[in-house]
This record gives C-alpha cells, structure tokens and sequence, in this order.
C-alpha cells in the first residue's frame, strides 16, 4: 500500500486518492508536522494516534498502525508541496478546516511551538487553500480545549 501510493503521490500530477490512501497521506502529513522540529517524541505520536482515532472510529491498536504506516510513508514523501496537492485533492474544501486543526493539535501537543513548525503550517494552510484566518481560528479552538 505504502510503495503504491509512493508511486502515485510522485506522478507528475498526482491523481484522486481513494479513502484509504487518503488516510494514509493525511497522517503522514501529521507526522511530517511533528517531526518538521527534528523532535518527535512520544506525546505527538500519542497525539497522532488519538486524532486518528477520533478522525476515523479506529480503536487504538488499529489507529497505531495506520501511524506507523505513516511514519514510513512520510520518511520517503515527496516534498511537501506535492504531498499536499494530492491530499488537496482528497479532502473536501469544508472538511480541510479540520485537517488544519489536526495539524495545530500536533503542533501544540508538546506544548511549544518552533519557527520551523509555523513555517510548514504556513506552507500547509496555503496549499490546501485555507485561509490564514482560519488557520489561527483553528489554532485558537485547539489551543482553549488545552486549556
């Protein structure tokens, strides 16, 4: 699964994934976030199985593997801005909100934020075309449930 969604996501126009390789680049976008800072450590992928989890009804065993499945899909992605093409393609405009909030939930999940963090989420948030207010609304949501 890993090495035929590789194949896709490196075409030079990637084509419509269908749900479960969709599933599969999004969270390996949320790993590339956690690990944009050179440290990924146990609470982001605790975070990640947990949004995974509640993202797609898995239960935790099955929501682990899906993360680590995406943990070897993101160490040989295409860049970030192919990655997130075909991923655009996938999500729905009104569901990719939701996508940026999962994105900041990783951010924020060791509690503190890196340069290098809130410069892919920028890259991100353009590239799904969402707006930079709504990235900061979602930024906001996420952050007062942290509270």
């Amino acid at each position: 699964m890993v090495l035929s969604l590789l194949k896709r996501l490196m075409a030079p126009t990637p084509e419509t994934l269908d749900e479960p390789d969709a599933r599969l680049a999004l969270s390996a976008l949320l790993v590339r976030m956690a690990r944009t800072d050179g440290q990924y450590d146990m609470v982001e992928a605790a975070e990640i199985t947990r949004i995974l989890m509640e993202r797609y009804g898995l239960d935790h065993l099955s929501a682990e593997e899906l993360r680590s499945e995406a943990e070897a899909l993101e160490v040989d992605a295409p860049d970030t801005v192919r990655f997130t093409r075909a991923i655009k393609s996938a999500v729905a405009h009104e569901d990719r909100a939701e996508v940026i909030e999962s994105l900041w939930q990783v951010v924020l999940s060791d509690g503190t934020r890196d340069h290098e963090e809130d410069g892919l989420m920028r890259l991100v948030v353009g590239l799904l075309g969402i707006s930079d207010r709504d990235s900061a609304l979602a930024r906001h949501r996420v952050e007062a449930r942290r509270l």
